[in-house]
């Protein structure tokens, strides 16, 4: 037997853990003086409403080597083999971890680096369950998801800059700058990697920016996709699936729509907005 293992960097919680038969490690979140685990007890819009609440930024911890260890004792008792895929190494030290866990399973546990983050992690785990349920050997699975996972697009706008100010990842004056003149940053997951891809001067600019980026990649919908978005409200997702239809016409009338947890949503806030899919 084949067992997807994935940590909640991916955005998918317990619940959708359990409908897709996939396993779930949690990222720890810590608010204040109360730690919580990503997406086990604490949902995705518990995080938000105590992060609107909060003076203090949260915090993340990665996964250590000892928790997937652990995790990889208890799935593999049964004899079964296990495909960990883990947020990118170029983000956090998790996969460093997972990979040393590993080494003590004697190639029963195959640790693929996503390269990716939230929601490009999160297809890349429904293209392993495919395969899993298509008949596929562990090391197959993990072969075929680090071919094809640099296909991985992640595309992102961000209403705000005071988190990634908070988290330190930019000056207090940029941030400044920023929201005076509402403008409104555009990111990618590049190289394992967020970057800034472009920029633009309000919601509808920087939907069409998003769009024209998405465009010019090229979505296969032969392969998992999606859309989504941090915090409350999920208007501005909306707007932005209508007004991005020509991205989607013709090609499908169902674009899975998802939320942002706590793991990414520390650092981006609320309000963002995104796509990810495999390029062509």
């Amino acid at each position: 037997m084949v067992k997807i293992l994935v940590d909640t960097a991916s955005d998918i919680d317990l619940t959708e853990a359990q409908k897709t038969g996939v396993e779930l490690i949690p990222m720890k979140i810590t608010i204040g003086e109360e730690e919580f685990l990503d997406g086990i007890n604490l949902s995705h819009r518990q995080f938000f409403e105590k992060l609107i609440e909060s003076a203090e930024l949260p915090h993340t911890s990665q996964i250590n080597p000892f928790q997937y260890e652990e995790e990889f004792e208890k799935l593999t008792a049964d004899g079964s083999e296990v495909v960990a895929i883990v947020l990118s190494s170029r983000l956090s030290g998790t996969y460093a971890g997972a990979v040393q866990a590993a080494e003590k399973f004697g190639g029963k546990v195959h640790v693929v680096d996503s390269m990716n983050a939230s929601l490009g992690e999160r297809i890349l785990c429904q293209h392993a369950v495919a395969l899993r349920d298509a008949g596929k050997s562990a090391k197959d699975i993990a072969a075929e998801l680090d071919r094809v996972k640099n296909n991985i697009n992640l595309l992102a706008v961000l209403d705000t800059l005071v988190y990634l100010k908070k988290g330190g990842r930019i000056s207090a004056v940029t941030a400044f700058a920023g929201e005076v003149l509402s403008i409104k940053p555009v990111v990618g997951v590049i190289d394992g990697e967020v970057k800034l891809v472009g920029k633009a001067i309000g919601s509808k600019k920087s939907n069409n920016l998003l769009n024209k980026l998405a465009a010019e990649k090229g979505i296969d919908f032969s392969m998992p996709y999606g859309v989504m978005y941090s915090g409350l409200d999920d208007s501005m997702l909306k707007k932005y699936v209508a007004d991005s239809g020509a991205l989607w016409q013709g090609h499908t009338d169902n674009i899975p729509s998802y939320m942002i947890g706590s793991t990414i949503g520390t650092h981006i806030g609320p309000g963002a907005i995104g796509v990810a899919f495999f390029s062509k």
